[in-house]
């Protein structure tokens, strides 16, 4: 029987390689500017074409490689991080993984201009395919300048499977965003087919996050800090009117490293119970610095998931820190009197006779003859006669929409046919069903039932734009610019006129008729976010956000009365919608109480 097992020859190990590492362009750029990071470059420039699919070049000042060098870094498992496998457990730095550059010259194709500092020549490199294509000194700066072209354009199965332009730069910016926001002392700067989305020059850490997502997160955060023996915690939180239901910023950091950690987020979330409606979730930049060898980064091929030893000890430390920077910010300020033209109080001198101050009464004053008190008192007597003014009027329509009382017959049928209903102090319905009881809120039952019944017809009908009388001025951050540029036809069609002002800011002159009164720029906002999760499309976001706002101001209010058949009326109406259980907007719509609960309470 002849041998099957074969060693796969290098380029097809590569490939195999980079299917962990490079899965998009925004991997290669992790990648490239990684190692920028940790050649100690203070100027890092990134320039994609296409989203990334033609061209991908990352130029930095770093400290450059030497002709052997910048060959040895293109072959399987070299590296300059890791001498022996102990160096794994103390780390420093950002990119150590052997496979990253062999993985995206495996398939793309790379040229490399590299020069070291102090040296007169730098090397050109270029390689196809894992195949040096060519290698010759050259003229060039200090540091390294890597181009990437045409990326998978070997491997056609995964160039098909990229998404839109549009998606891969949000993924090439969301990688940018994750190392930018780490290291505020080197300046970045990102362009997009030759447009500049980010210029950000060097400065402090919240500097940075106001540089990145926009003028309006600097309000929005609060200083977070402790420091114990386990690990150091520092960076921001969001206020508690920061929070979204999507899009919110939410980053952690472990020694400079972005990780995803959803028990950590629950301790942040934690700090926030009954502050934010449920469902919403607040920003946060959090930074921690721990041992190195009281972590391990190389648990994941994306290094997105780090393991701790003490995760539960680090967890408390957290949803301290951050439960003590909201406690700062919710303490009521002390008051500032303004004294200016207030007379200065006297300084208590004891030499001088003080003496109790005196009440003058006037023994002849008789309120009942006073003009204005007669007047209430004319006023107090006509109450009840204005009150059986009022039940009067009430009476006759009662008489014009009279009750019937049914027979003893027609009750029976009304008991078949329409359960009774009980409303309890005019805000909710109360029920028997098989389980119990169950209690629906009549204006949240109601604003459900009209936001179907509203999206419905929404759904075929094109709006014209009402004209704002004072524009509102709406800031984003350059990657929401993005995304907004790529929307705005829809938008426009849709009865919006936004008007670029410049610095990421757009008026918004116009706004689809019947979406006055709700908030352009949380509507906007939305939108935008829909469009990067791909959740709904923009017609659907603008129609849900009009159908709820005409929902609220139509629904039966709480405290209105109501009778027998408009609370089965709701009820019905409620279980035929395709969410019963809540509002549009998050909000519980009924409860019920088990039958064995309410028999438990009773001592049965």
């Amino acid at each position: 029987m002849s041998d099957i097992i074969q060693l796969l020859p290098d380029s097809v190990a590569n490939q195999i390689a980079a299917g962990e590492v490079i899965q998009r362009p925004a991997s290669v750029i992790k990648e490239l500017v990684e190692n920028s990071v940790d050649a100690g470059a203070k100027n890092i420039d990134v320039l994609v074409t296409d989203a990334g699919r033609t061209a991908i070049q990352v130029i930095d000042d770093g400290k450059g490689m030497s002709e052997t060098d910048a060959r040895l870094a293109f072959d399987r498992h070299a590296t300059s991080k890791i001498r022996k496998a102990d160096d794994l457990f103390s780390l420093h730095t950002m990119g150590f993984r052997g496979e990253a550059l062999p993985s995206i010259a495996a398939v793309a194709q790379v040229e490399l201009k590299t020069k070291l500092r102090g040296e007169e020549i730098g090397t050109l490199l270029s390689i196809s395919g894992s195949k040096v294509t060519g290698q010759e000194p050259c003229s060039c700066p200090e540091g390294s300048n890597f181009l990437v072209e045409n990326l998978f354009f070997n491997v056609p199965a995964r160039r098909k499977f990229l998404k839109s332009n549009t998606t891969e730069l949000n993924n090439i910016i969301t990688a940018f965003q994750r190392i930018a926001l780490v290291y505020p002392q080197i300046k970045f700067s990102l362009q997009s087919n030759g447009t500049e989305v980010y210029n950000l020059p060097v400065g402090s850490a919240k500097q940075r996050i106001v540089d990145i997502f926009g003028k309006k997160m600097s309000q929005e955060l609060l200083p977070v800090g402790v420091q114990t023996t386990l690990c150091n915690i520092s960076g921001f939180v969001g206020k508690p009117e920061a929070a979204r239901k999507k899009g919110a910023r939410q980053f952690f950091f472990v020694n400079g490293r972005y990780m995803k950690h959803p028990y950590f987020n629950k301790a942040v979330q934690s700090a926030f119970e009954r502050l934010i409606p449920s469902g919403e979730q607040v920003p946060y930049f959090i930074y921690f610095d721990v041992d190195p060898h009281n972590i391990d980064v190389n648990i994941h091929p994306t290094k997105t998931e780090i393991k701790f030893e003490n995760e539960q000890a680090i967890w408390q430390i957290l949803a301290a820190a951050v439960k003590e920077a909201v406690g700062k910010f919710s303490e009521v300020p002390t008051i500032d009197f303004d004294m200016e033209g207030v007379p200065e109080i006297p300084v208590y001198d004891p030499s001088r006779k003080v003496s109790a101050p005196k009440i003058n009464v006037d023994p002849q004053y008789n309120p009942f003859k006073n003009p204005v008190q007669q007047h209430q008192a004319v006023t107090q007597r006509n109450w009840q006669s204005l009150y059986e003014v009022v039940r009067h009027e009430s009476s006759q329509e009662t008489e014009m929409f009279p009750e019937e009382t049914p027979s003893a017959s027609d009750e029976n049928l009304i008991a078949e046919k329409s359960p009774t209903h009980y409303q309890y102090k005019a805000t909710y319905i109360m029920t028997a069903v098989k389980s119990g009881l169950m209690i629906i809120d009549q204006h949240r039952a109601h604003v459900r039932i009209l936001y179907e019944r509203y999206m419905k017809q929404l759904a075929s009908n094109r709006r014209l734009p009402q004209k704002e009388l004072f524009p509102e001025v709406v800031h984003f951050s350059p990657s929401e610019v993005v995304m907004l540029k790529k929307v705005l036809p829809e938008m426009n069609a849709l009865g919006f006129e936004l008007t670029d002002m410049g610095d990421n800011s757009y008026a918004v002159n116009a706004i689809p008729s019947g979406l006055e009164g709700v908030s352009v720029s949380k509507l906007v906002a939305d939108m935008i976010d829909a469009a990067v999760n791909k959740d709904a499309t923009v017609h659907e976001e603008i129609n849900r956000s009009l159908a709820l706002s005409l929902a609220r101001s139509a629904a039966i209010p709480r405290g209105q009365v109501l009778g027998n058949d408009e609370m089965e009326s709701v009820i019905n109406d409620l279980f035929a919608c395709g969410n019963v259980n809540y509002t549009p907007d998050g909000k519980k719509i009924l409860f019920i109480l088990p039958q064995q609960d309410i028999e438990r309470m009773m001592g049965h």
